[in-house]
């Protein structure tokens, strides 16, 4: 069976001890900051607009469905915030979500660009022991003909001293 590649993905990842260590736990801690920061959110917005003339987010099961459109920036527009204080909330909201967002994109990059730079690094280490053979190999050769040309022109010498 063909695994996904986010599987895949996942399965490198973790893997990896360095990205263990920094990566999953950064992105880790920031999606729990951003977890807390809707459920917050969620829970100050209903008060902030329950008296507010045209109000429509009234429970807080449409406040969490908002916190998270917005958070993710969908925004259908079905939900929004009418009072200061809501639309005070509701940037609270926008900068966690695109702060996530942000960060956990900025991590998958780093990795994508370290391993790049893994595999670079590991070619031209490769290249440059390819390169050294190669030269012991031609400096045998040019001292292997040095040698031949050597006994030529000493064999040359012997016949016209006869």
């Amino acid at each position: 069976m063909q695994q996904s590649f986010f599987a895949l993905l996942l399965g490198r990842l973790l893997g990896n001890r360095w990205w263990r260590t920094f990566h999953v736990r950064a992105a880790l801690w920031v999606s729990l900051a951003t977890a807390a920061i809707l459920v917050a959110g969620s829970a100050l917005v209903v008060p902030a607009e329950e008296n507010a003339p045209g109000a429509n987010i009234t429970s807080f099961p449409k406040a969490v469905w908002w916190s998270v459109e917005t958070a993710t920036t969908v925004g259908y527009g079905d939900l929004y915030p009418v009072s200061a204080w809501g639309r005070v909330i509701a940037s609270v909201v926008m900068l966690a979500g695109i702060t996530t967002f942000g960060m956990i994109t900025a991590a998958i990059a780093a990795w994508f660009v370290g391993k790049a730079e893994h595999e670079a690094h590991h070619l031209g280490a490769e290249v440059r022991q390819y390169t050294r053979q190669g030269e012991e190999v031609f400096s045998a050769e040019v001292r292997a003909l040095h040698e031949r040309f050597d006994r030529v022109e000493r064999l040359l010498d012997n016949r016209g001293e006869r």
